[in-house]
């Protein structure tokens, strides 16, 4: 009976804000079908290392060693790589994106998975590390960079992209799918009781922060099925979005939870996302019209007054033998091809022609603030 009254709590808990221990693929059994925005997944790279590596002074390397690393072929770490991200899928929603990082020993492997399992690519975003470690046997170049994936989990998904907010966070210049960020260091790196690294692989924080403020929102729900110490919900929080983790460590896990229980969040208003055009809501000219903006009958003119139309109950303009939309019209007075109607008509008011791209805005933000 006690057994039974523990499967009932965990099925009622929610799945925001916590850490779930386990192997990934199992916890992710318990988390409702289509429930995730956004999945940020740093899987086991299976470095394949053979022996111990040393620096030219013969001190050993903290290099990742783990058994979570270790697989015995190529098969076995396809075979795991399609069962995480079968699970994965599961749990998203149909417009939720996901970010995978790797290194060339896996990330190709991945890639081919991904593709294979219906996911769209959209992205492969090099992370050039600004201090990388050097490669001390002088037999390869050094490895400076780490791959992510960005993808979508079907072609016709509506993922989020808040590119007018990267756009100036680049200073007004689109940004580009190469991130110069440092490697985890200093004050940030997380330590075990004997000063070493806790996690050898901990993510900087920078790189999760572009990673969300990029692809997600305010609110959303960030899975992290690989949560080692915690980076991922840790930006989560502080950026005003929750966390679900997956990690079977529980070392990991303490870590992650102290880590995250001491994050400020960040003020509700200084989260809000810069949109651009194409993110606000769609409103026919028909609407102005409905609102009593504009009125059936009213006279519109172009911004250097050579145009006149007239417009009618259903939305439509008349000007001369040319009829149509605000934008056809338009164009057909100017021998045009094409016009954005809303720029070009204006409609005269008290303080001057007001351009009807005005009213519109007006008319958003009143829904905005109405909540509509």
């Amino acid at each position: 009976m006690a057994a039974l009254r523990e499967a009932v709590r965990q099925a009622d808990a929610p799945f925001e804000n916590v850490i779930l221990k386990g192997d990934c693929v199992a916890a992710l059994e318990r988390l409702p079908k289509a429930s995730v925005d956004l999945v940020f997944a740093d899987p086991p790279y299976n470095l394949q290392l053979d022996g111990g590596l040393t620096r030219p002074d013969q001190s050993v390397v903290d290099a990742v060693d783990d058994d979570w690393d270790k697989f015995a072929s190529f098969a076995d770490y396809d075979a795991f790589t399609r069962a995480w991200l079968l699970a994965v899928r599961r749990v998203m929603k149909p417009d939720a994106g996901l970010w995978v990082i790797g290194s060339y020993h896996n990330i190709f492997r991945v890639g081919a998975i991904l593709q294979d399992l219906g996911f769209w690519i959209l992205n492969d975003i090099v992370w050039r590390k600004s201090n990388p470690m050097p490669n001390f046997r002088g037999r390869r170049f050094t490895n400076a960079h780490e791959t992510m994936i960005w993808a979508a989990k079907s072609a016709d998904a509506r993922y989020t992209f808040n590119y007018e907010a990267m756009k100036a966070f680049n200073d007004d210049v689109q940004m580009r799918s190469d991130w110069l960020l440092p490697l985890c260091t200093g004050a940030e790196r997380l330590k075990d009781g004997a000063g070493r690294k806790l996690h050898p692989t901990q993510k900087p924080e920078a790189l999760l922060a572009r990673v969300l403020l990029a692809s997600s929102k305010p609110g959303d729900l960030v899975l992290d099925p690989f949560f080692g110490s915690g980076t991922t919900g840790a930006v989560a929080k502080r950026l005003g979005r929750s966390y679900v983790g997956v990690e079977r460590e529980q070392a990991y896990i303490d870590a992650a939870e102290a880590r995250i229980a001491a994050v400020e969040p960040i003020a509700p208003a200084a989260l809000q996302l810069l949109r651009g055009k194409r993110a606000e809501p769609r409103i026919p000219f028909g609407t102005l019209i409905e609102a009593g903006l504009v009125a059936p009958g009213a006279i519109l003119v172009d911004a250097r007054g050579r145009h006149r139309a007239e417009v009618s109950a259903d939305g439509t303009l008349r000007s001369g033998a040319h009829r149509g939309s605000i934008h056809r019209v338009g164009a057909a007075v100017q021998g045009f091809d094409a016009c954005n109607g809303w720029t070009f008509w204006h409609i005269e008011a008290a303080s001057g022609a007001v351009p009807l791209d005005a009213l519109r805005q007006k008319l958003r933000d009143d829904m905005a603030a109405a909540g509509g």
